[in-house]
């Protein structure tokens, strides 16, 4: 599995997406309780950027070459190349599911996003404003995650879902 463009990019992908990442994952831990014990997934972690929380973390991306990235920068993490639309895990397996403007690059959103909600317990998803999928976005995520309280905030790129 091979993510081209993630993968050329990926030498300059912290420089050019790092800062404001760290500024929708503010607002996600103060949203979200997480703590040492909480089992964490990332869903297009990329370099780790989003893998910054003090718990046991598992990221997954397409890209190879961020991946590679990832691992030298937090060898303490899980790292596993594979999509949103084919998860390797059991249902709910995660307390948390994170996956920051990642789910408008999925392939099939619908099966990305119902991969997510089968395997976690509370996720915050975040995706460009302008992304061209975003009235799609919103629509599949009401479907989806129907049964759960879902709060959205604008945010200056990005709109991001705490869904509990």
């Amino acid at each position: 599995m091979t993510d081209n463009y993630y993968d050329s990019i990926a030498p300059a992908y912290d420089e050019l997406h790092s800062s404001e990442q760290l500024k929708k994952l503010e607002i996600i831990k103060k949203e979200l309780k997480i703590n040492k014990e909480t089992k964490l997934l990332d869903i297009g972690c990329g370099t780790g950027v989003s893998s910054q929380f003090d718990c046991d973390v598992t990221g997954i991306d397409p890209s190879e070459e961020l991946l590679k990235i990832a691992e030298r920068k937090f060898p303490d993490k899980q790292f596993l190349n594979e999509s949103a639309e084919e998860l390797s895990f059991e249902d709910k397996e995660f307390d948390v599911v994170v996956s920051l403007t990642a789910i408008q690059n999925f392939d099939d959103l619908e099966k990305g996003l119902s991969e997510i909600e089968r395997v976690g317990k509370e996720f915050a998803l975040t995706y460009l404003k302008k992304s061209p999928k975003a009235s799609e976005i919103e629509k599949k995520i009401s479907e989806i995650f129907k049964d759960y309280k879902i709060k959205r905030i604008e945010e200056e790129k990005d709109i991001i879902f705490i869904i509990k």
